[in-house]
């Protein structure tokens, strides 16, 4: 009985430390590295981590102590920036991947992998296109100028809150030089 119960937890321990340990899992960065191809239309790029200190990311809302603020370098030079996030569903989260362009303005957005049953309209297309084009100088709210989802409430509120948050973030990086 006790080998079957550390049995048990044995995922639940992997699945904290792969979670909390600050690099991305193969399956993510397989996913990134896809969209970023698609996004710029090239092979021929290279990422770079952006460092942001633990005192700078104290007066943001978005995280970035995970090396999930990346620069995105082509042939010609800076092709833009993409940021990995993680966000709460109802019982889960999410991760997901924003593309901005070289003025932090959004180009793509992505959800990368879903793990709820219910909400993962949220990785429509349709429904993400509505963060294109949105800089830091834009407020995105539910309900006012981003769509609902029936049947992903949450999931849709927890999206935008992540966008929203990521460009006030950005916003706040910009105006201490930090970015």
């Amino acid at each position: 009985m006790k080998l079957n119960a550390r049995f048990t937890f044995l995922p639940i321990i992997l699945f904290i430390i792969v979670s909390f340990s600050g690099k991305h899992s193969d399956k993510i960065q397989k996913k990134v590295t896809k969209e970023i191809t698609s996004y710029f239309d090239t092979e021929d790029f290279s990422t770079a981590v952006v460092k942001i200190s633990d005192v700078d990311n104290a007066l943001v809302k978005a995280e970035f102590g995970k090396e999930n603020l990346l620069s995105i370098s082509g042939s010609d030079g800076l092709l833009g920036y993409a940021y990995i996030g993680n966000a709460p569903s109802k019982t889960a989260t999410f991760d997901y991947l924003v593309i901005f362009d070289k003025d932090f303005v959004i180009a793509t957005s992505k959800v990368l992998i879903y793990r709820e049953e219910y909400g993962g309209e949220i990785g429509s297309k349709r429904w993400l296109k509505q963060f294109i084009g949105k800089s830091k100088n834009d407020d995105v709210k539910f309900g006012e100028n981003v769509d609902a989802i029936s049947g992903a409430t949450i999931s849709v509120r927890s999206m935008t809150n992540a966008i929203s948050n990521l460009l006030k973030s950005m916003k706040i990086l910009h105006q201490k030089e930090v970015i």
